[in-house]
């Protein structure tokens, strides 16, 4: 499927199938991460999504590659729980991006089941296969099979938070056990993902004020599932332009390992500054 677009300043592809264009950008201005559209994979490092929310053995082998990086990365073996947390936000740092970007640059929204993903943790891969996504009516895409026109904005970021939902959710209730914490907890951990990934990969893109405005609308702090919103703030800074920052919603238990610093978000020296 090819879909050409005319329209200037939408952050909209030109040419390209539909939702692949954000996923090409994340490509070029963080390797790091790679994203291959097609069906999961298994074997040879890829964890397909499906096996480790319903066998514990395959989760506790994805979280066993954070557990094996602790004394290398930290100087020290991670507690049990912290490892499955280090886990669980890099696992939905990256999966969030799979719904946010194709939003922010294209004005659409993939529905992504979780058994339709798979990770490969060693090269920073994510197999992806959506299955319909959501564009509003002038869209070029919209009279695509797969295209579900929705009539406005709103609309698209209602259709999002539940896309999100639809598969953070079972990822959230598979970890619990592992990483020990209650379900509002994982669900402040997941929303500080959600938030802090399209906010980082924007300004590498150069559209940190955009990301930041869509996010503040995105999740206005009553959205039910997710535990607040993203609540920017401006650090004035004496020479330099004003810095963005925000408190996290969650603790990333860095604290735990060691680190003679807390996280400059941190919650924990930031109280009642969200």
């Amino acid at each position: 499927m090819t879909v050409r677009s005319a329209e200037a300043g939408t952050g909209r592809t030109a040419d390209g199938p539909p939702l692949l264009a954000g996923y090409a950008r994340l490509g070029e201005v963080f390797p790091g991460l790679r994203i291959r559209p097609g069906p999961p994979r298994s074997g040879r490092g890829w964890i397909r999504t499906a096996d480790f929310l319903r066998d514990r053995d395959t989760l506790r082998e994805l979280i066993a590659f954070d557990a094996r990086q602790g004394p290398a990365r930290y100087g020290a073996p991670l507690r049990p729980d912290v490892a499955a947390g280090f886990c669980l936000h890099r696992y939905c740092w990256p999966v969030a991006l799979l719904f946010t970007l194709p939003w922010l640059l294209e004005r659409r929204v993939p529905r992504i089941p979780a058994e339709q993903v798979s990770i490969r943790r060693r090269t920073g891969e994510l197999t992806v296969q959506a299955t319909d996504f959501l564009c509003l009516p002038d869209d070029p895409a919209a009279a695509l099979p797969a295209a579900r026109v929705v009539p406005d904005e709103a609309a698209l970021r209602a259709g999002l938070r539940a896309a999100l939902t639809e598969h953070l959710a079972p990822v959230l209730a598979a970890f619990r056990p592992e990483v020990r914490r209650g379900p509002h907890t994982l669900r402040a951990m997941a929303t500080d993902d959600v938030i802090e990934g399209l906010w980082y990969v924007g300004s590498l893109l150069g559209e940190e004020e955009r990301a930041a405005a869509a996010l503040a609308g995105l999740l206005p702090g009553d959205a039910s599932w997710f535990t607040g919103g993203p609540d920017f703030r401006l650090l004035e800074r004496p020479g330099s332009p004003p810095l963005r920052a925000r408190t996290r919603l969650s603790c990333c238990l860095l604290y735990t390992v060691g680190a003679a610093e807390s996280c400059f978000s941190c919650p924990r020296s930031c109280p009642g500054r969200n």
